[in-house]
């Protein structure tokens, strides 16, 4: 299994090389950068002329090395995350990109665990639910939320509950994790509450396309393993409904959903994202938007190949989870 694992993270370097010089390339490929961000600030809200403010920018550009070739300008900043683990300097965050990074990314990644989580329970367990019903108004209602879910975009579900909480429930704190008076206090049940109330749209939407999926294809699966010859045996055999359904059709039937998560964390990273820029909570979404409308490359080409690398994380990570479960995935990948 050792072996197994170093080889899938051995073949995942080189995909991440390349990811990185392509996402690098075309981040730069529009036309502009951050000095004429600063350009024009300079000209629009600080009054100098437009000489003026060209020499400013001029003189940032050449300071913080963006007036360098692109493949040299990747290279500093590849060779910086090799040598030293330096992703570069925010120029709009004014801060090592690092910290930018470690301020937004564990907020994200735990909010996208936790709609991971309750989209993998609540969506296997309706799955089976609808499964075992077949035909029935609870296996049509649970359809009718699955294609909802799979069909109706995140960001319109998060425009509309916007709409609901400011102009019809006049809900005034949208934009940040906690009200004022829990912002630096330590950590307590009013404190999670509150946290509950401000994220609980956020959760809810990205929570739900995952369930969608999870439960569409559980009901899927399960009903093809229902008529397996197997299954008739245990029937024939004595064995209870429940009994057959748990202990020898839900287990094979969840081999797809295993090979799902290798794409799940991407998945519900960008569900968050999305959601996160309506509601302008500071992960980050709206760091990634924020840092490409001003050029702020190297802020927007970290977040990136963070999203890149949780892909490639995730496909290690259920090819780790179908070798324990079937063996031969693992005597292949060995060879």
């Amino acid at each position: 299994m050792l072996r197994f694992l170093l080889m899938r993270i051995a073949s995942a370097i080189p995909v991440l090389a390349i990811l990185s010089l392509v996402t690098f390339a075309i981040i730069q490929a529009p036309p502009g950068d951050y000095a004429d961000y600063i350009r024009s600030q300079l000209i629009n809200q600080g009054g100098a002329s437009f000489a003026q403010a060209d020499a400013q920018a001029q003189a940032y550009r050449v300071e913080h090395g963006l007036d360098k070739p692109l493949p040299i300008q990747y290279l500093n900043w590849i060779g910086g995350i090799v040598t030293r683990g330096d992703f570069g300097y925010s120029l709009y965050y004014n801060k090592p990109v690092a910290d930018v990074v470690g301020e937004r990314l564990p907020r994200t990644l735990l909010l996208a665990l936790v709609c991971h989580l309750l989209a993998s329970v609540l969506g296997i367990t309706f799955g089976i639910w609808a499964a075992t019903r077949q035909y029935t108004w609870i296996d049509s209602t649970l359809s009718a939320i699955s294609f909802l879910g799979m069909t109706v975009p995140r960001f319109l579900m998060a425009l509309i509950i916007v709409y609901l909480l400011v102009f019809q429930f006049n809900v005034s704190e949208i934009g940040s994790f906690f009200s004022p008076q829990y912002g630096g206090a330590p950590w307590s049940w009013a404190k999670f509450v509150d946290l509950v109330k401000h994220v609980w749209p956020v959760v809810a939407i990205a929570t739900f396309g995952g369930l969608a999926y999870n439960m569409r294809v559980m009901r899927g699966n399960l009903l093809d393993t229902l008529n397996a010859q197997y299954v008739e045996t245990a029937k024939a055999k004595g064995l209870t409904g429940g009994a057959v359904v748990m202990r020898h059709a839900v287990p094979n039937a969840l081999h797809p959903l295993v090979m799902y998560q290798g794409v799940v964390l991407p998945y519900m990273l960008t569900g968050e994202i999305e959601t996160a820029i309506i509601f302008a909570l500071p992960t980050v979404g709206p760091a990634i938007v924020g840092s490409m409308a001003v050029g702020d490359v190297y802020v927007t080409a970290t977040f990136m190949m963070v999203l890149s690398a949780t892909l490639i994380v995730g496909n290690i990570i259920a090819d780790m989870l179908l070798a324990l479960l079937d063996p031969r995935v693992r005597q292949f990948g060995e060879r």
